[in-house]
């Protein structure tokens, strides 16, 4: 069943709850038993006590071809799941408890079972209604510890959906001893593509990562066909009990619409095979030699000794913030027993892509310890990490539409013979001697310095607006007044000189221009112009680099936009950095990217 009316799957309201057996004893006038569960539980529980008579769970039902009633084949999915167990006794973990329907299934049948979930309504009603000495404790899987091995099963139904398959296998690496057993039934996405958005994970994937992670499948069942007519059934009774919904739960006529489109929606990927239903069964095997984690906050520290080690200088803890400390932002780590041996990050950026709003994520700090280098097959630690990332957030329906990055000639090598990655451009590079300092007539420079500034603001949207309308036929990273001050104004290791070039009667914005310098030369970091205005934002800052006591201007552009820049003086030539698209998952293809990118200097993290 979905969870929220707009398929988004919020982190506070991670686990279904599956309501515990009541019945429609109560007179109508009676408050409804359901109205302070989160919607739309309140509504599904309300709605089944309308119907049936009893709300005994939320999960989905498995229909038989003769059955009508939706607490049958609730009790249908439910016994399948529980006759798959190991007979007790047995200790069992169950994630995402509810409101403790089959935890006192488990109870009754003498297993020793332990309930996690992370709502406290939740812990509230099962200790109302069992007792307070259920063993039960609030909090997620991600804060869960326990001592190695204390479970033999650890189950997930309907919950393992909204938990990063990360932790799943990684807890469960940890919570079962050898030979310990996994369930998840669930909602699974079974093909992704561009034309229906959606979140659920990819069962594959699922099921590639297990195998990474030390686990077998013993058994993969498609119950789609079965679990389908679930959705059907809820239409029906939100819209036979509406009125009595909307009285007995407080909720509006706008609530019910949104939930009735919401499930509308998953029927339709039902029916074309983007979404199903699944029993998957693990068992746990040897742990493998390197595990695979995300890498947390608390675990920056490691990271950085990481990057020390790798590249023989620091990174600032202020730096680590800045790139990764954002919800935009992801890291992978790999790990031999406690050490971290590998990292791959991905920084969030928002693009425009082919002039619609997307997400990508731009890879960097790839890395591997040197004395783990060794190994660059699909066992190895690069490959891990890498296609783990790939998998979990780069593609359709996934956090990122497509990434990018500026891996050497070398690195990109190893990335396409290992069939992660392919090229779809390169980095060239244009320099320029500097000109006379002496000012223009009809044009002028105004550092670009104040964050509070709405007059600059103004002439940043003004130039980025004509460069987005330039630019809809490629891709490019969003260049506003929020970026250019969190990546240039407020980064926290480099500086960065932001001028805008303007008319000097008038006053009308012609572009911006980003520049850093060192000792000898001046670099155009970033350009935010229309197009055809590029020459006269080399122009002046051939008279920056002059003004700077630098002795030549370059620039680094993706090559396909190359003739942008051979303006008079030029001198060009190739970099060794190529720009990466993955072909690991479904996402679009690396011919559909090719030579469309925007790409400068500004769009790195190392620059």
């Amino acid at each position: 069943m979905t969870l929220s009316a707009n398929n988004n799957h919020a982190q506070d309201n991670r686990y279904y709850r599956q309501a515990d057996h009541i019945t429609s004893a109560m007179s109508s006038t009676s408050p409804s038993p359901f109205k302070d569960l989160s919607f739309p539980s309140n509504v599904y529980a309300q709605a089944l006590l309308l119907q049936e008579g009893e709300a005994a769970y939320l999960h989905y039902g498995l229909f038989q071809d003769d059955e009508t009633s939706l607490k049958a084949a609730q009790q249908s999915s439910t016994d399948l799941l529980l006759a798959k167990l190991p007979p007790p006794p047995c200790r069992i973990l169950e994630v995402g408890i509810g409101l403790g329907t089959t935890f006192s299934l488990l109870r009754q049948r003498g297993y020793d079972v332990h309930g996690i979930t992370p709502d406290s309504q939740q812990i509230a009603y099962i200790q109302k209604s069992l007792g307070a000495a259920a063993t039960v404790s609030c909090g997620s899987l991600e804060a869960f510890t326990a001592e190695p091995g204390s479970f033999d099963v650890i189950l997930f139904q309907e919950s393992a959906q909204h938990i990063e398959p990360l932790v799943i296998f990684n807890q469960a690496l940890d919570l079962l001893p050898p030979s310990g057993q996994l369930f998840i039934i669930d909602e699974f996405t079974l093909r992704h593509d561009a034309t229906w958005p959606g979140g659920l994970h990819q069962i594959d994937n699922v099921i590639t990562l297990a195998g990474r992670l030390g686990f077998e499948l013993l058994e993969r069942r498609d119950l789609s066909a079965m679990a389908a007519p679930t959705l059907d059934y809820l239409l029906q009774i939100t819209r036979t009990h509406r009125q009595s919904l909307i009285r007995d739960l407080t909720l509006n006529d706008e609530q019910l619409d949104q939930l009735d489109t919401s499930n509308r929606i998953y029927r339709e990927k039902y029916t074309s095979g983007h979404y199903g239903y699944a029993l998957l069964h693990f068992r746990k095997k040897t742990p493998p030699q390197w595990r695979v984690r995300l890498l947390e906050k608390n675990q920056m520290w490691d990271m950085l000794d990481l990057f020390k080690n790798t590249f023989h200088h620091d990174m600032t803890p202020a730096l680590w913030r800045w790139k990764y400390d954002s919800n935009a932002s992801r890291e992978i780590g790999v790990w031999r027993d406690n050490k971290l041996i590998a990292h791959y990050g991905g920084i969030g950026r928002r693009i425009l892509f082919f002039g619609q709003p997307k997400t990508a994520v731009q890879i960097g700090d790839v890395m591997v310890d040197a004395n783990e280098r060794g190994t660059l097959t699909r066992k190895g630690p690069f490959f891990l990490m890498a296609a783990t990332f790939l998998e979990r957030y780069i593609g359709y329906n996934k956090p990122y539409l497509v990434g990018f990055g500026f891996p050497n000639e070398r690195a990109m090598k190893v990335a396409e013979r290992l069939g992660l990655y392919a090229e779809i451009g390169q980095m060239v590079e244009f320099s320029w001697i500097p000109l006379s300092k002496r000012p223009r007539i009809k044009t002028r420079l105004q550092p670009l310095d104040r964050a509070d500034d709405d007059q600059m603001a103004a002439a940043v949207e003004e130039c980025w607006q004509k460069m987005a309308g330039d630019l809809r036929s490629a891709l490019v990273g969003v260049r506003d007044w929020f970026y250019l001050q969190h990546r240039y104004l407020n980064h926290p290791t480099q500086h960065y000189q932001l001028m805008l070039v303007k008319n000097r009667f008038g006053g009308r914005a012609r572009g911006i221009l980003v520049l850093r310098t060192d000792t000898h030369d001046c670099e155009i970091i970033d350009i935010v112009a229309p197009l055809s205005e590029i020459p006269l934002l080399v122009l002046h800052a051939r008279r920056l680099t002059s003004i700077n006591g630098c002795h030549r201007l370059f620039c680094r552009i993706t090559e396909n936009f190359a003739p942008y820049f051979a303006v008079a003086g030029s001198k060009k030539q190739i970099s060794d950095f190529r720009i990466p698209a993955s072909i690991w998952d479904a996402a679009p293809s690396a011919d559909s990217l090719r030579n469309h990118w925007w790409l400068m200097s500004g769009d790195t993290d190392f620059r």
